[in-house]
């Protein structure tokens, strides 16, 4: 072991003395000391800038992974710590579905889900066949364990995909395009489980069942009864929190825990009846924001749940980029690693295009919704799964984890430096055409997200009027003279 610290041993009191750990023990404490100031200022500073608070992250895991070898530790293992990587991604996942549901405000309609829709209902299912079929084709898998693949890599990042999504309730969801990538994050990271366990079945070799019993308890059952729980349980708390907080009985300084307390009951309750909880809490976060959605309770509560969220994105981040190794990340292959790529530039992309050929949005929207399918904890939850179901070699389960490592870290960088430069060239295409757009920096909105409500961003979305800020000028509006660099109009159009 190298020891760092000849110098000041001389001037201790007592030797050994009191030590709390080896160095690499220690290290934890600087790493989660130092994680939250940088992860603090990287969020204040992220706005306009071509970075994301989760590349920051990486950066500083990375330097972690590097010195814990150097003070005499051993990093993280994936394969033996895979039970920790499933519980810590686990929670993180369901804070962050719960409060990604608190900030729809559109109405349950398909006219205002289609797009989404479109993502889940045929863009995913392509990935995963696609993904599976690469697996067990060039990758040499067996059928269950490419299955397996093709459920984990599929879900895109409710935590990670929040800086291209809509904002907080209240806000108007500035375009399709983010509730899009918002709604489709929301759900997926649930619609993936029936094809991971899938995967484990065919591994088994049907032990666990048949197909029969596959859709009718890993599909149906497990999605609508999510659905229904979710809902149920997310009204319900709504109504509780509601009147502890009208009869005096809870401060409104703790609004920002009650998130936390719901989404954890609602996930346990679901799958104590063997729903998917990760629907649920979705479900849940939509139902709980529906229910007097100008309360002042709202904002509090999702305010609570996304600064828990970018905790547990810092944490999900700082101990998978610790994890890594160069061994590690050679696991894959080349063939694992021209599938990371494959997935981030041609499948993904492609499956998109395919997805939302014929809805009637724009070139470049159909474009940007396609490309930013960004992996992260939901993905990285089911290699962990993958892991510790014990249906696979130990072998092929880390051939699986690591590409799965693989495409995670490498769609934080290239969705992370893509990010902000992609939705202010949309802004400024849309500006340029004439559509009304919406930024946070524009005085034209009303309220500040506190008060929530419709009464911020035009019509009540549950009347079944036009969503607000959809792209498109409305009746009356004059035609901007120009667009600023941001993509926001200069002229006649924005002196109103």
């Amino acid at each position: 072991m190298l020891d760092v610290f000849p110098i000041l041993r001389p001037l201790l009191a007592a030797d050994p003395g009191f030590h709390p750990g080896s160095h690499a023990e220690v290290l934890v404490f600087v790493l989660a000391g130092a994680g939250l100031l940088i992860a603090t200022i990287a969020l204040s500073n992220q706005g306009g800038r071509t970075f994301t608070s989760a590349m920051v992250y990486l950066l500083l895991g990375g330097l972690a992974a590097a010195a814990i070898p150097v003070l005499g530790g051993s990093p993280f293992d994936p394969i033996e710590d895979a039970s920790v990587l499933e519980h810590l991604t686990e929670v993180v996942a369901i804070i962050a579905l719960f409060g990604t549901g608190m900030a729809v405000d559109r109405s349950l309609t398909w006219a205002a889900w289609r797009h989404a829709l479109r993502l889940l209902i045929i863009a995913m299912p392509l990935t995963i066949g696609v993904v599976a079929l690469f697996g067990w084709g060039a990758m040499g898998l067996s059928l269950g364990a490419a299955l397996m693949l093709g459920g984990a890599v599929a879900p895109t990042d409710p935590v990670l995909a929040g800086d291209l999504g809509i904002g907080p309730p209240g806000e108007p969801d500035e375009r399709d395009t983010s509730f899009a990538l918002t709604a489709e994050a929301g759900f997926n990271d649930g619609l993936a489980y029936p094809f991971v366990l899938a995967g484990i079945m065919i591994a088994h070799g049907g032990d666990d069942g048949n197909v029969l019993t596959w859709l009718a308890s890993d599909v149906l059952w497990a999605i609508l009864a999510g659905v229904a729980a979710g809902a149920l349980l997310g009204r319900v708390a709504a109504r509780v929190v509601r009147e502890a907080r009208d009869r005096g009985y809870m401060k409104e300084y703790f609004d920002a825990w009650v998130g936390v307390g719901v989404v954890l009951g609602v996930y346990g309750l679901t799958e104590l009846i063997d729903a998917y909880g990760f629907i649920a809490a979705f479900v849940a976060g939509i139902a709980f924001r529906r229910y007097e959605r100008d309360h002042e309770m709202q904002a509090g509560t999702h305010r609570g749940a996304s600064v828990f969220e970018r905790l547990g994105e810092l944490a999900v981040v700082l101990f998978a980029a610790s994890m890594l190794t160069v061994d590690g990340l050679g696991t894959p292959g080349v063939a694992g690693w021209g599938l990371v790529l494959l997935v981030v530039f041609v499948i993904r992309p492609a499956a998109g295009m395919l997805a939302t050929l014929g809805s009637g949005m724009l070139l470049r929207d159909r474009a940007f919704v396609s490309f930013f399918g960004v992996r992260g904890v939901g993905s990285l939850f089911y290699a962990s799964v993958i892991v510790t179901s014990g249906a696979l070699p130990e072998e092929e389960a880390a051939l699986v984890l690591w590409t799965v490592v693989a495409l995670t870290v490498t769609s934080i960088v290239v969705h992370g430096l893509a990010g902000d430069p992609a939705r202010r060239w949309l802004d400024r295409a849309a500006c340029e055409a004439g559509e009304v757009v919406v930024t946070p920096e524009d005085d034209s909105r009303e309220g500040d997200g506190a008060g929530g409500g419709s009464d911020a961003g035009g019509p009540d979305p549950d009347e079944g009027g036009p969503t607000p800020h959809d792209g498109r000028p409305e009746a009356g509006d004059d035609d901007p003279e120009g667009c600023d660099a941001e993509g926001r109009t200069t002229g006649v159009g924005a002196a109103r």
